[in-house]
């Protein structure tokens, strides 16, 4: 097959932010096609090979592009899906039509659904009040919860969001942390606020967070209320007795909407002490407006190495089963 060689003018983006730091974005590109001879200077992108190879490397750089000015970011888990044929930013070509584009949060940046189960997710919270979202670490469970919370928000479709965590204490006694209560639960709440913060300019989050129509609070201030015309998320449900489960879904006034997410893997609870979502998903199942939907490993959008990192431990898990087993 002839050789081809195309030159890319890479116009108004940062090569860094496109390329990656030392490379590394574009290194995923080389690894990918090891036939071609790729070479960058500044704005210039040379590419050497095959021409099949050569016209799909275009391809995918010209995505990139796109991408990194459409979301002001590009990460290499981006690159790595764009490499795998998997291409997102066709989901979003056309954002205001998209049903997968959840928000637009600060700086015109898009947050969407990646993945196959959060989409599900996505479609479950349309369908059902009630939606269990289960799986590991990494996966999108809150991150998506919250921005179909400030969707609804955004939409008038609910007057305030709720978010809510049970406060396990996981290696550290609150008594012994230093502040008055907000501060010692802060810590416990801060994924929360992080997601919050990508999606709501500083000024109106903080307006919100004011006014109380966005509101952050331990699972125990929950006790005892009526939850109506409102979002709500109970965030690391794993570590909720049963009892705190069913508080929690007795609170639901008629008009309420609800995200519960879970990691079953990592229940911080007394070993003597069973996990209120454990058995809710059972108890619940067959229900009318509940569901559950369960994300895997391939649904990680951190860093590409979680990924490994879960089937490790994955593997390590069963060993250990198998072992205590035989015994």
């Amino acid at each position: 097959m002839s050789q081809s060689e195309i030159i890319l003018t890479v116009e108004n983006v940062d090569p860094v932010a496109l390329f990656g730091e030392n490379n590394n974005k574009l290194n995923l590109i080389r690894k990918s096609y090891p036939d071609t001879t790729i070479t960058s200077r500044g704005s210039l992108l040379k590419i050497t090979g095959k021409k099949k190879d050569t016209q799909a490397i275009k391809e995918k750089v010209e995505w990139m592009v796109k991408l990194l000015k459409e979301r002001k970011e590009l990460s290499l888990q981006t690159v790595e899906e764009l490499l795998l044929g998997d291409n997102p930013y066709q989901q979003i070509a056309t954002p205001q039509e998209s049903k997968m584009v959840l928000v637009h949060g600060r700086e015109g940046r898009i947050i969407y659904a990646k993945t196959k189960n959060q989409q599900l997710l996505v479609e479950a919270s349309a369908q059902n009040d009630v939606v269990f979202a289960i799986g590991p670490a990494g996966t999108g469970k809150t991150y998506t919860a919250v921005a179909l919370a400030v969707r609804a928000l955004k939409n008038k479709e609910v007057k305030k969001i709720i978010l809510t965590r049970p406060a396990v204490e996981a290696g550290e006694s609150l008594g012994f942390l230093p502040g008055d209560l907000k501060e010692k639960i802060d810590p416990y709440l801060r994924p929360l606020y992080d997601a919050l913060d990508d999606m709501i300019p500083a000024e109106r989050l903080q307006h919100f967070m004011e006014t109380r129509v966005i509101e952050i609070a331990p699972l125990a201030f929950m006790r005892g209320r009526t939850l109506d015309h409102a979002f709500i998320i109970l965030d690391e449900a794993q570590n909720c007795t049963p009892l705190q489960i069913k508080m929690f879904l007795t609170r639901l006034g008629p008009s309420a909407k609800c995200i519960i997410t879970g990691d079953l893997s990592q229940i911080d609870l007394p070993y003597n002490q069973i996990s209120g979502l454990r058995q809710a998903t059972k108890l619940l199942q067959n229900i009318y407006g509940i569901t559950s939907i369960f994300l895997t490993r391939d649904d990680v959008v951190r860093h590409r190495l979680v990924k490994e990192i879960l089937k490790a431990y994955e593997k390590s898990d069963k060993t250990n089963r198998r072992s205590d087993e035989e015994e």
